[in-house]
């Protein structure tokens, strides 16, 4: 998978895994990281799928209707990406946190999903339920910020409580956080995200 890497100042810091949204690539969500955490690895990847030239992590089949085998494949095929660059660049498997926006959301927590240990917590900003029906693992000790919007016409605020039950329900520990500014991701999300991860990595 095409990405990009730099090594952190802190190696008992996570690696900040960056995970855009459609259309984006492995430079959109960098100045996230550094406003999360300027000490941390980054670990930045670009989505595999192409839709409409615009880079996705996953297909879609339309708008808020994801390719469900689509999404089982990408997220194995993230998962093992995972494994083999924490190998290749010496990072802690067992300490990534996942910052993704829209799609890159909907992919990061397909991970959380699908598998145990894939992320030690994460920062959605506008997810989606990636799929419905299924038995979550045991996400007990993973934290995870939902960053929502009031008024989302991609992702409504139904879908982001839905997905704040089955992640505590599956024993993580979520915090949703509400913006009204539709879709988009703002300054004031970013810095709510921001002022989250703080407060966790205190309580370690």
């Amino acid at each position: 998978m095409k990405h990009f890497f730099q090594k952190g100042k802190d190696p008992l810091k996570p690696t900040l895994l960056l995970l855009h949204g459609t259309g984006g690539n492995e430079s959109s969500l960098l100045p996230l990281a550094g406003k999360i955490d300027e000490d941390a690895s980054i670990l930045s990847v670009r989505g595999n799928v192409l839709e409409n030239g615009m880079p996705r992590f996953f297909r879609r089949l339309a708008e808020g209707v994801f390719d469900k085998e689509d999404l089982v494949f990408r997220t194995k095929e993230l998962y093992e990406f995972l494994d083999e660059a924490s190998k290749k660049y010496e990072f802690n498997r067992q300490n990534v946190i996942a910052v993704g926006y829209s799609n890159g959301a909907n992919i990061a927590a397909s991970l959380l999903f699908h598998y145990k240990d894939a992320l030690k917590g994460a920062i959605l900003h506008h997810p989606m339920v990636p799929r419905k029906g299924i038995e979550l693992p045991d996400l007990l000790g993973t934290n995870v910020f939902i960053g929502a919007g009031e008024n989302d016409p991609m992702c409504s605020p139904m879908e982001s409580i839905e997905l704040e039950s089955m992640l505590k329900k599956a024993g993580a520990k979520v915090h949703l956080h509400w913006e009204n500014k539709g879709h988009q991701l703002t300054f004031e999300e970013v810095e709510a995200a921001a002022q989250w991860y703080q407060e966790i990595q205190l309580k370690k």
